[in-house]
């Protein structure tokens, strides 16, 4: 009988050698689109330029969505403070690239 652990034991190796850090992410969006969301639940789409240790963000390229997925306004560039994000996400890039 094969033991029912040792493919989870493999696949958890496996995954463990493909983590990333925060950090790790966080450099790999640099220059490419985000989605920055707010606590206040506001949205923000466009080109992540840089970030700090606090999550202070500057993006250009900038559209805002309000809290009805709406297009509210859009900025040439963006800063946003840092102690706001909820979250960043990487998006994929406009044109299918």
């Amino acid at each position: 009988m094969s033991d029912p652990t040792a493919s989870t034991t493999d696949a958890n190796k496996e995954s463990a050698s493909k983590k990333r850090s925060p950090s790790d992410f966080l450099k790999s969006v640099l220059g490419r689109p985000v989605r920055v969301k707010l606590n206040s639940g506001v949205e923000y789409r466009g080109v992540l330029a840089c970030l700090d240790g606090y999550l202070n963000i500057a993006m250009e390229q900038t559209e805002e969505f309000g809290l009805d997925g709406q297009l509210k306004a859009k900025y040439g560039d963006c800063f946003i403070r840092g102690n706001n994000v909820l979250y960043i996400s990487a998006q994929k890039r406009k044109g299918g690239s």
